[in-house]
């Protein structure tokens, strides 16, 4: 028995979240596909690229946020 289903890819920018040794990077604006069912996000191959670029040249950011980490366990 076949399900017929379809993704439904839509065109947006989202927020990148990275953690690189124990630091978190932000990167706004960034395009992808996103599923309107799941929230999954896709980069093309040179948005991912480019992403790497920026983490490890570290360019100046464009501004800082303080945010408050929890833990799950507590």
């Amino acid at each position: 028995m076949s399900q017929n289903f379809q993704e439904t890819l839509i065109e947006t920018t989202v927020t990148y979240v990275l953690e690189k040794d124990g630091q978190f990077f932000l990167i706004e604006n960034v395009p992808a596909r996103v599923n309107s069912e799941t929230g999954e996000q896709l980069f093309s191959p040179a948005t991912v690229e480019q992403l790497q670029q920026i983490i490890l040249n570290q360019s100046k950011p464009v501004r800082f946020v303080e945010t408050p980490v929890y833990d799950f366990a507590a």
